[in-house]
């Protein structure tokens, strides 16, 4: 498993990060096997959220864990908060109180990454940066980052912050591909250059800010999987055609194609079953080339100007 450094390099991770939003409902035991089966793959950076599985997927994950030989310091843990029934809050009570949860459930002392958990437009930068300082001075959060924010969110945000951003997550997949289209049309009249996130893809790549790639295997917003879906035939037959050819899966084929991009975007993959973690993070090996990358993109119905 390749590498990556993570916002100006102080955190290394793995490229492919296991996203653990489906570990509730799931034994310890079943979750103990992906985990072991994870780290021996070469993933050390685990991503959850206060509101997975209403903090279940936090706590399996911790029980799990300690069945396992492998050192707390040995992972990078990633939590988010934000989100509460019917409404964001990013106010410095609830940010303090997340943490504390997600600590609890986690059964550690620390988390190394927070997230905002998409945004509060009654967010008070200030007041998030009095959360993290006191997260940070306490030794509870390592590193800071948001999902699903655009450049100028980012910007108020760090204008106050002593502990700046170094993440956002994004939703990216071959058929989710609003922040690389508006590049590629500029100055043009089509639906596809429209600006829907304000340029985040390069701003993050100005800022030294790492963009993790959420749902890579998902179109629109959750209406399903777009591999093997006749829904999207001809990209299918591409994928299917390039998988064959490389002797992998067509979801590996689908994780490589977001790896390719120079941004070195992190993807996080939610699989349970740690066979097809295992097909997928086959996606670290492969580079596909520039005139790969653009065929699976014309295939995914895009048209280049």
């Amino acid at each position: 498993m390749k590498t990556l450094k993570i916002g100006t390099g102080a955190l290394t991770g793995s490229e492919i990060s296991l996203g653990c939003m489906r570990l509730a409902g799931h034994t310890v035991e079943e979750v103990a096997q992906l985990i072991e089966g994870a780290y021996e793959l070469g993933i050390d950076f685990y991503d959850h959220a206060d509101i997975y599985g209403q903090g279940e997927s936090e706590s399996v994950f911790a029980k799990a864990l300690k069945t396992l030989p492998i050192e707390r310091e040995k992972l990078i843990l990633q939590t988010k908060c934000g989100i509460r029934p019917g409404f964001f809050d990013f106010s410095k009570e609830h940010i303090i109180q997340s943490v504390e949860g997600s600590l609890k459930r986690l059964e550690t002392d620390y988390v190394d990454v927070l997230l905002l958990h998409r945004p509060d437009t009654l967010m008070e930068p200030e007041e998030v940066a009095e959360a993290f300082n006191t997260l940070y001075d306490q030794g509870k959060v390592k590193y800071f980052g948001v999902s699903n924010q655009n450049p100028m969110q980012m910007a108020l945000l760090n204008k106050y912050l002593e502990h700046k951003i170094m993440i956002n997550q994004l939703q990216l997949s071959i058929t989710n591909t609003t922040m690389i289209d508006a590049g590629l049309n500029v100055n043009m009249e089509n639906g596809a250059a429209v600006n829907r996130d304000g340029s985040v893809l390069d701003y993050c790549r100005l800022h030294d800010i790492t963009i993790q790639a959420w749902s890579p295997f998902q179109y629109g917003f959750f209406e399903g999987v777009f591999l093997d879906n006749p829904k999207f035939p001809e990209l299918n037959q591409v994928l299917d055609r390039m998988a064959k050819e490389k002797g992998v899966t067509n979801s590996a084929l689908a994780v490589a194609w977001i790896l390719r991009h120079p941004a070195k975007i992190q993807t996080i993959v939610g699989t349970t079953n740690k066979e097809r973690l295992a097909a997928i993070c086959k996606a670290s090996d492969i580079v596909l080339s520039r005139q790969e990358w653009y065929e699976i993109y014309r295939a995914a119905g895009n048209i280049l100007p």
